[in-house]
């Protein structure tokens, strides 16, 4: 065994190794119990960073665990390789798509593999391919064909700059969350899949999966949002027309003193052609944001329409408004108004002076709405028939009333909306539909899919190429001239259903079936919580699809959710001559001072610019903060950068990345190593006799079994990674001092470094496998099987006693494990530091905590 331990000629062998013997290669075996592992796969941008590293090497440490558990693993890997960076990327770089995105494929394969991942490289999948989105397309038609598709005008999120529309989640304070753009509103045909269709099936089953975070499937119950509530249907007076409301409170309907419609509304539409305030604010209200966190931090605003509703129980006329918190994309587009009742309702009518009527009170103490309205449910009052009702009386006979007069039904609604799919953008997947000379609309049928989107383009910044090309839309369809759509899906249609394909990645059908369910559904997946209402919310509905569609037998997709929290760094910047911020990366930091309590007080760049230090933030470009991680291998090793990215913290907090942190990681696998050499220096060692081991060899063993135990439960049930190297490195205090004479003392130290290969193995592989081979066993370490505690070592012969006399520690004796009350309290009485404090005095109280302590109390 070498001497010095040399990452960067260990890592490369054996790589090679795994990757000639195929190492991870796995295929269905119904005699094993199966583990699949997976990682939310990466957007090929060009390079790794941090975060990457972060969420693949805890996948990793997951899959290589189970693997020495005897099960068979799968963890694929492939690129969610569609979207919009590459588009720009190809502007920028006077290239097309496709090619910039396979070079950063091919780029970001290879730090993958430095890093000593155990992917299944023969299922690697990019989505950007026809032999992938191929199958997205026909499963799309089918769903059309099953009525859970549809088209659309709608009102939608539109970015100037990016040319495409965007979801309500990716519209941050007004403005696309790519390109920072003021976010316009805009009427166009969109397809959509019915996902309120499964709302119902997607909030019950959230119930089903107790190993996901708490957070997320929170997350997911208020994005589904399933009120109970009453439709009330409201006439406009003197005219045949009618709109209706849905509201969670009918408790509160005798208090409605006004009537808010959308801008949008086809009410406020037709009162503006003779009306010029209110199509202005129309105008104005179709570049506002739609998202609902703007909509509510958003100053209320509206224009009386001219109209009036009437009430549907009291026949009182009440004035409509148009208002700026009211969306056509929520509810029906109108909202009764209730302002002693409604904070935002109040809000409004005190800037309108509008009229404030009270119809609910407090349970207990006195009515107050001076300032603000009174939201909590209490007893009705000022409302005629229902006086006196709480909140559930008043609900149900209100609903009734409504019912019984044909002016309103109980019902259940969702703030969930439909999927809208088609993006306007050109890197994306061909939407397989097409119209016919005669309008009518059609999916393209099967045998003419995929619809293959062309690569060898011009990107010229402004139109999509297929949008561009008329002759690319040219289709004849059974004999007949048909035109394709020229808009694209919504990225995350790819990652809705990547996982099922890794099951099958080659099959010439959407899914293997029995494949699919030999592996789904994934038994771990990672990734981070800002997906939560996003893509996990269509994966678990995308996987609701293909279950009814008779390919995957399971109700979820995925079994355990981990989400892993953000890596962060430090940040420091200097001001320009021009007052402009430049941000300096922590690795160009030469000079660094700090106070006693380890703050930053000086720092200095290689420039000899002085610094200005902002703390850790989230490793960006835009901070310059981000950490090459191959750098960090060039300089350390992969295995130190795995074990000190699993060392730092528990996987769902922050880690804060601190090079002096990697130091220290490399030292340890250092001190693991030395510790290797200077054992098989000395010779063979023989085999292990539990029964000639003396009492310092016996608390040895016993310490190596403990952390054995408490590994195992880290990594595997807790999922602890920290915690479980932290138990490592005690064990490893303990065997460096140990003593290394005596045959039997070698023998515990050959076991106990056996043991250490294995319980690293997932976190640092390579030293592992290296370790596993020069300490001599047979077989590859993957092959072996996780370290098993000897219960008989756990087992202690004699127990340390702390003696205290009136709470003072005087002494320490040991006593044999099955001592009794009577003997240990014998042998601390007797003991010549306790004598001292007890002779002359009367003992007046003994307490034995059992194994632990003797307490005397005497004066």
């Amino acid at each position: 065994m070498q001497e010095q331990y040399n990452p960067s000629e260990i890592e490369a062998n054996v790589q090679k190794h795994w990757a000639e013997s195929k190492t991870f290669e796995v295929t269905e075996d119904e005699s094993k119990e199966k583990f699949y592992c997976l990682s939310m796969f990466p957007y090929p941008s060009g390079r790794l960073h941090m975060g990457h590293v972060r969420n693949y090497t805890i996948g990793d440490v997951v899959a290589r665990y189970q693997r020495l558990q005897g099960k068979n693993v799968l963890q694929p890997i492939g690129w969610d390789s569609f979207g919009l960076p590459a588009e720009n990327a190809a502007i920028n770089n006077k290239t097309a798509p496709a090619p910039w995105t396979y070079k950063n494929i091919d780029y970001m394969k290879n730090q993958l593999k430095m890093l000593g991942f155990g992917y299944d490289w023969s299922r690697e999948i990019a989505t950007c391919t026809p032999e992938y989105y191929r199958w997205e397309q026909w499963f799309f038609t089918k769903l059309y064909e099953k009525g859970l598709v549809y088209k659309k005008t709608a009102s939608v999120n539109w970015c100037p700059n990016d040319q495409t529309v965007l979801a309500n989640e990716q519209v941050q304070d007004g403005c696309c969350w790519r390109c920072d753009t003021p976010v316009e509103q805009k009427d166009i045909p969109q397809w959509f899949i019915k996902i309120t269709a499964y709302a119902e099936e997607l909030l019950n089953d959230l119930d089903d999966l107790p190993e996901w975070p708490d957070q997320v499937k929170a997350m997911q119950r208020n994005w589904i949002g399933r009120s109970e509530g009453v439709e009330i249907t409201f006439n406009v007076a003197d005219s045949d027309q009618s709109f209706d409301v849905y509201t969670t409170r009918p408790d509160t309907l005798m208090g409605v003193t006004y009537v808010a419609v959308a801008a949008g509304h086809p009410l406020a539409e037709e009162a503006a052609e003779n009306n010029t305030e209110l199509a202005n604010f129309i105008d104005e209200c179709k570049n506002s944001s739609t998202s609902e966190t703007d909509i509510a931090t958003i100053e209320k605003a509206g224009v009386f329409t001219g109209q009036y509703a009437t009430h549907p129980l009291t026949g009182k006329q009440v004035p409509i408004w148009a208002a700026n918190f009211v969306l056509m994309s929520y509810g029906t587009g109108a909202v009764m108004s209730v302002p002693a009742h409604d904070q935002r309702d109040y809000e409004f009518a005190t800037k309108y002076g509008l009229n404030i009527e009270a119809v609910i009170k407090p349970n207990e103490g006195e009515l107050d709405i001076s300032k603000v309205a009174f939201i909590d449910k209490g007893v009705l009052f000022n409302s005629g028939e229902f006086d006196g009702l709480a909140f559930e009386q008043a609900f149900d006979a209100i609903a009734a009333k409504l019912e019984s007069e044909n002016k309103g039904t109980r019902k259940v609604n969702y703030r969930l909306r439909d999927w809208g799919v088609s993006r306007q953008r050109y890197w994306g997947a061909p939407i397989p539909m097409a119209t016919l000379e005669d309008g009518t609309v059609m999916p393209i049928p099967e045998e003419q899919l995929p619809l293959e989107l062309p690569e060898d383009v011009v990107m010229d910044g402004i139109q999509s190429p297929i949008k561009a090309d008329t002759k690319w839309a040219e289709l004849t369809i059974n004999g007949q001239k048909a035109m394709a759509e020229t808009d694209t899906f919504d990225t995350f249609m790819e990652s809705s259903w990547y996982y099922a394909r890794y099951c099958s990645p080659h099959a010439d059908q959407m899914l293997d079936p029995t494949k699919a369910n030999y592996w789904l559904p994934v038994d771990q997946y990672i990734g981070g919580i800002e997906h939560a209402c996003m893509h996990l919310l269509y994966f678990r509905f995308f996987h609701k699809l293909l279950r009814d569609a008779g390919l995957v037998d399971s109700n979820e997709p995925a079994k355990r959710l981990l989400t892993q929290g953000m890596v962060l760094a430090d940040a420091y910047y200097y001001t320009n001559a021009k007052g402009a911020r430049v941000w300096v990366s922590p690795q160009d930091v030469v000079e660094l001072e700090k106070d006693d309590k380890g703050r930053v007080i000086k720092a200095v760049d290689k420039d000899g610019n002085v610094l200005t230090y902002t703390g850790m933030s989230k490793m960006s470009k835009s901070k310059n903060n981000g950490i090459d991680p191959q750098t960090m291998v060039e300089k350390y090793g992969a295995d130190t950068v795995r074990l000190f990215m699993m060392f730092a913290s528990p996987p769902e907090l922050t880690l804060e990345w601190q090079e002096s942190g990697v130091d220290g990681a490399h030292r340890f696998i250092k001190r693991i190593w030395k510790l290797a050499s200077d054992h098989l220096a000395q010779g063979d060692t023989v085999n292990l006799d539990k029964s000639a081991l003396n009492s310092a060899q016996k608390t040895l063993r016993r310490e190596l079994h403990k952390t054995i135990q408490k590994v195992t439960d880290d990594i595997g049930r807790r999922q602890m990674f920290n915690t479980a190297i932290a138990s490592i490195m005690e064990l490893m205090n303990h065997l460096t001092k140990a003593k290394k004479e005596s045959e039997q003392d070698r023998a515990i130290i050959a076991e106990a470094l056996s043991a250490i290969a294995r319980l690293l193995y997932p976190i640092t592989p390579h030293m592992s496998f290296q370790l596993w081979n020069e300490l001599g066993n047979t077989g590859a370490i993957e092959d072996s099987r996780w370290p098993e505690v000897d219960e008989s070592a756990l087992v202690e012969d004699s127990k340390l006693i702390i003696v205290q006399v009136n709470g003072k520690v005087r002494a320490k004796i040991t006593v044999a494990a099955d001592a009794t009350k009577e003997e240990v309290e014998a042998l601390g009485l007797s003991h010549e530091h306790v004598a001292k404090f007890t002779d002359g005095n009367t003992i007046r109280k003994i307490i034995y905590v059992p194994g632990k302590l003797l307490n005397i109390v005497a004066n």
